[in-house]
């Protein structure tokens, strides 16, 4: 396939501000830390062919509506999940879960916050008040509730993704950005590839794994530690971030820690491993 060949449509975009998510923090430990009216969602996923219905419905956190990760929250390359849902897609499933484009968002998961951070990611890239809560399902201490909350459904207005959060594969590949494949080292240096057509990486992209800004106990570090990951990232030169992953979803959590840490935030290569790899562009191992 060449490089102008069979990806995925390019979303509509819009210019934005530079930072529309300022004063927003990307991670909570509590839903109330966005305010009063903030809307809880559960973003599990099933990675093991367990669907993240069943798992929502077997206990959730108290008034947490359900958000499908794969369904919701992607588009469709190739077959696979990647790539960011068109913008009336993603008004009409945020209309169904209650969301108006000024509610504020805290969302869960299982993983590590990888899926939440999906969701958290395309909010605030949005403009939206959104944030991961910190520690998951794990760090709820109380009884869970079961079966589904309903939520008031809502019209909502389509926006279009603004393009200076969202590069596409020609932003990817330029010498002017800081790429960061936030994929396992075994996937970056093409050991392991479980989905796409071919291993290895993006020539010219560092590797940070997503999970490695988790602690043991799969709780974002601090700040300050970090920092060390950061400097990774770091490339003189250049002031734009762009980070990928198979999907999205890794590259999602890694922006947010890293606005966390203090980065100003970067973009999302939608595309990610996925698209770049069923291109003939050349491929670094």
């Amino acid at each position: 396939m060449k490089a102008n060949e069979g990806h995925q449509p390019k979303a509509p975009r819009a210019d934005g501000p530079t930072n529309p998510s300022a004063g927003w923090p990307p991670f909570v430990d509590t839903i109330g830390d966005l305010g009063p009216g903030t809307v809880l969602v559960d973003v599990r996923w099933g990675a093991e062919g367990r669907p993240g219905r069943d798992a929502y419905r077997a206990g959730h956190l108290p008034g947490a509506v359900f958000c499908d990760f794969e369904a919701d929250l992607f588009a469709r390359i190739g077959g696979h999940p990647a790539g960011l849902p068109a913008p009336e897609d993603l008004a009409a499933m945020l209309g169904r879960l209650g969301i108006a484009t000024d509610t504020p968002v805290v969302a869960y998961d299982d993983l590590g916050g990888v899926a939440a951070a999906r969701l958290v990611w395309m909010l605030r890239a949005l403009g939206q008040p959104a944030a991961v809560l910190a520690g998951g399902l794990a760090g709820y201490a109380g009884t869970l509730d079961t079966g589904d909350v309903t939520p008031v459904a809502r019209a909502i207005e389509a926006r279009l993704w603004p393009a200076n959060r969202v590069a596409d594969l020609a932003t990817a590949v330029s010498p002017d950005v800081r790429l960061v494949d936030a994929r396992p080292a075994s996937r970056y240096l093409g050991l392991d590839e479980p989905g796409d057509t071919r291993g290895g990486h993006i020539p010219g992209a560092v590797n940070v794994f997503w999970r490695d800004t988790l602690d043991a106990d799969g709780r974002l570090l601090p700040a300050d530690r970090l920092r060390d990951l950061v400097d990774t990232a770091q490339r003189e030169g250049s002031d734009t971030l762009v980070c990928y992953c198979g999907n999205g979803a890794g590259a999602c959590h890694l922006l947010l820690a890293f606005e966390h840490a203090g980065l100003p935030p970067g973009q999302l290569y939608a595309g990610s491993w996925t698209e770049y790899s069923a291109t003939d562009l050349p491929v670094a191992r």
